[in-house]
């Protein structure tokens, strides 16, 4: 079966009309066969009786003129039968067992028909002048006589009927899959984290119900999405103020060089943690795409993680001006490293390619990688590894933020084996 629903309703409509029309065919050919086989049994009968009765009616003489007549103006042969003739019977079809049933019942139990006398092809008749007579006569009618065939035009009607109802069946096909394949369409946009334009709702009832509900489900993830980031958003602002104040008190009023060191940590940890709320409460969809030197932002990033202590081994021939969000994806690199710099260890690579129109970002380390059973629970928000859980500097957001905006950009994060040890992060983008 096809994959396609409109391939599919098609097909079975395809199919129900063809196999209508077959059926049809079928129950016609089975009526008209009694009907043909009856005016041609009357064709040769009425030829038999009228040979005959000219045969009563002719002179001796008269009859070879006669014989001559019949076969130029109505094709008809009159031979004698002999003993040794070579006869081949009528085919065994309904059509021809009614059409000889006929003219013995007409003729006498005495009369054959055959369809080849002597390599003579026809529609053979024999007959007898009367009962009492030994001699006897083949009778050649035209072939076609004894033959059924559909007219023309009624083979055209046929052809004309079933291009007519599989077009229909097309339109009626289309109809159905459209809406449906906007809808498709729509629902991968609400996964990806944008809102799409409301569906129209159109056409039958329940097409227009279903629209409706959609339109009315994206818009309500649309507002529960809005609120929440706003309430996280907020939160993490209020909460930045007192620690603000925290750390200003702590410089001034604690005396103590290594406590005030260990409450300034303190306070910097929470600012992080903070701050990654923000990012993942950020409406990545706010904004817009722009044409971005892809190589030029990455180059960027580099040089920011070179000041920071963190020398990269930058490729990024692969890639040059695409249609992306830059600051979503900046975002999203730098959550990538600083992983990799956190629970990797080693040489930390950035590897930027192009590869069958797909924008791949490439991070790697050396560090123990990911199990592989695991990469997919890591995505979620606020999910680490075991072993990273005495980590507290970590809110389980840095993936997640990443997995998002890769869907943003109908993408995906792939969380794979490093080739040469270590783990792979590959940040796929697929441009507008």
């Amino acid at each position: 079966m096809p994959h396609s629903l409109l391939a599919r309703i098609f097909l079975l409509l395809a199919l129900l009309v063809l196999s209508s029309t077959a059926g049809w065919l079928f129950l016609f050919s089975h009526i008209d066969a009694e009907p043909r086989a009856r005016e041609a049994a009357n064709t040769a009968t009425s030829a038999v009786n009228l040979i005959r009765a000219s045969l009563f009616a002719a002179a001796p003489g008269k009859r070879p003129g006669l014989f001559a007549e019949l076969s130029s103006t109505e094709g008809i042969r009159l031979l004698p039968a002999e003993a040794q003739d070579e006869i081949v019977a009528m085919p065994e079809s309904r059509f021809h067992h009614l059409l000889r049933d006929t003219i013995v019942a007409r003729l006498g139990p005495g009369t054959r028909v055959a369809a080849e006398v002597n390599g003579e092809p026809g529609f053979w008749v024999s007959f007898r002048l009367d009962a009492a007579d030994d001699d006897e006569f083949w009778l050649a009618l035209p072939r076609e006589r004894a033959s059924r065939s559909f007219a023309t035009r009624w083979l055209s009607w046929v052809v004309l009927v079933v291009a007519l109802a599989l077009l229909v069946a097309w339109l009626i096909a289309s109809r159905i899959s459209r809406p449906l394949k906007a809808m498709a369409h729509s629902a991968r946009a609400v996964g990806s984290g944008r809102t799409p334009t409301p569906l129209p709702e159109e056409g039958a009832e329940e097409m227009r119900a279903l629209a409706s509900a959609f339109n009315a489900m994206a818009a309500d993830l649309a507002r529960h999405e809005k609120d929440r980031s706003e309430v996280l958003a907020g939160i993490s602002h209020d909460l930045r103020t007192p620690l603000t104040r925290l750390r200003l008190e702590a410089e001034l009023s604690v005396a103590d060089d290594a406590a005030r060191q260990g409450i300034v940590a303190d306070i910097e940890q929470m600012e992080a943690v903070i701050s990654q709320f923000m990012d993942y409460a950020r409406t990545e969809s706010g904004e817009p795409p722009a044409v971005t030197d892809l190589a030029a932002l990455l180059a960027a990033i580099g040089e920011r993680q070179a000041a920071l202590g963190r020398a990269l081994e930058i490729d990024l021939a692969g890639v040059s001006t695409v249609n992306i969000r830059p600051k979503a994806v900046g975002r999203a690199v730098v959550n990538l490293l600083d992983n990799a710099w956190k629970y990797g260890g080693g040489a930390v690579s950035l590897k930027a390619s192009t590869v069958d129109g797909e924008i791949r970002i490439e991070i790697a380390d050396r560090g123990p990688g990911i199990p592989g059973s695991e990469t997919e629970r890591l995505k979620r928000p606020f999910t680490r590894l075991e072993v990273a859980r005495t980590d507290v500097t970590g809110t389980g957001l840095g993936l997640a933020i990443v997995e998002r905006i890769a869907r943003l950009h109908r993408g995906r994060l792939e969380l794979l084996d490093n080739p040469g040890g270590g783990l792979l992060a590959r940040l796929v983008l697929r441009p507008d």
